[in-house]
């Protein structure tokens, strides 16, 4: 494979893993959690949420955000970033502005699971939002940053 088709397949590999990240937050915000509080009784619906909960962290701990570090560190790498590099105008600022708030986003995605398990639905609730709306932020940025 040549280099141009290299860096294709890793920034796919990124933005696929994004897709699934974000994607899958909206779904379950969206269209499965509301249609599990309307339709199944409360027994059910809480070992159901809790379920496709647990099963959504295990696949961010170990698909998304393996795939995330390693194809972001690739492409930052591939284009030279430095720390040093990070607090430039354009390029450098914008990706530490998305790195920052990813930061955020998996900090409240962790806290949400740790709420969730500790009986805390409000708490767990918020920490969901924060999360969601954080990760459309990072998107939003990603949006900004020219391909590598």
């Amino acid at each position: 494979m040549d280099t141009v088709g290299w860096w294709s397949l890793v920034r796919f590999a990124h933005v696929t893993g994004a897709v699934l990240w974000v994607g899958g937050q909206l779904a379950l915000s969206l269209v499965i959690l509301p249609l599990a509080r309307r339709l199944l009784d409360p027994g059910p619906k809480d070992r159901f949420t809790t379920a496709a909960g647990r099963r959504f962290g295990i696949l961010t701990g170990t698909v998304f955000l393996p795939v995330q570090l390693a194809t972001g560190w690739a492409m930052a790498r591939h284009r030279g970033i430095t720390w040093a590099s990070l607090a430039e105008p354009g390029y450098g600022r914008t990706l530490a502005a998305k790195l920052a708030l990813f930061a955020v986003v998996m900090l409240a995605a962790a806290g949400h699971g740790i709420a969730q398990s500790r009986g805390r639905p409000e708490l767990a609730r918020s920490l969901a939002v924060v999360s969601l709306v954080g990760s459309l932020g990072v998107v939003l940025l990603a949006t900004a940053l020219p391909t590598t």
